[in-house]
């Protein structure tokens, strides 16, 4: 690829302070419907009868995919680097938070 068209293909991304600090999430519901995939991320806290969405993202399902694989590689290339993540058991929690995703 020519250093024109590496150029033309750059994106400047912008990183404001709040963002930058992130949101602490420990759950992930994911709802979808033909046109968009949406992640709730949520903290919950032991014992505590209610847990609040941090964050909800809106993805097409083209870029969910992405997404998908992205991550994918990336918790390969991590293992790779630390070692293979544990999967602890989770108990079942119901969720009660509203109508499901529909576009």
């Amino acid at each position: 690829m020519s250093d024109q068209n590496k150029k033309q293909k750059q994106i400047n991304i912008e990183l404001d302070e709040k963002t930058a600090e992130g949101v602490y999430s420990n759950l992930a519901i994911i709802n979808h419907s033909v046109s968009e995939f949406v992640v709730d991320f949520i903290s919950m806290m032991p014992g505590a009868p209610k847990a609040k969405v941090k964050s909800r993202v809106v993805l097409t399902p083209q870029h969910a995919k992405k997404f998908l694989k992205a991550l994918g590689d990336n918790v390969q290339r991590f293992e790779k680097a630390h070692g293979t993540i544990k999967d602890y058991e989770q108990p079942s929690i119901p969720m009660n938070f509203g109508p499901t995703g529909e576009a």
